[in-house]
């Protein structure tokens, strides 16, 4: 099965493809003037180091030479492999010309309101699969 879902905040825009494989799933997130692959995230479950009765997400992260998005993917893989307590792949790229700080902090705040909206779809879409 596969879903998208994409932020409106009217700047900074970002889009995440959604792909269930198995059990499993595959995030692409992406967004700007030149979407690409900058970093990749491997994320599963596990007991909660704290409390093991909570689900948490250990990831794994390869980030390419001069890119920026590894917390992006990080976050968006162990948010998602603990919900649904399932292996969990993201990749991420996104690339804006002479974005500023401004312009990233919309960036960041668009990426975690684009995790909601992924875990959102997937409750939604997804529900007989995983």
């Amino acid at each position: 099965m596969d879903a998208i879902v994409r932020t409106v905040s009217g700047e900074y825009d970002l889009e995440a493809s959604i792909k269930s494989i198995g059990d499993d799933l595959l995030i692409a997130v992406y967004g700007g003037e030149r979407p690409h692959i900058g970093a990749v995230a491997v994320a599963q479950p596990r007991p909660s180091l704290k409390d093991p009765d909570i689900t948490s997400s250990t990831a794994s992260v390869f980030c390419f030479l001069s890119h920026k998005e590894d917390e992006i993917a990080k976050l968006a893989s162990e948010t998602i492999s603990a919900a649904f307590k399932t292996n969990v792949v993201v990749t991420a790229g996104m690339h804006w010309d002479g974005i500023s700080e401004d312009g990233l902090k919309k960036v960041g705040i668009n990426s975690r309101d684009l995790v909601v909206l992924i875990i959102d779809k997937i409750k939604l879409s997804f529900s007989t699969v995983l």
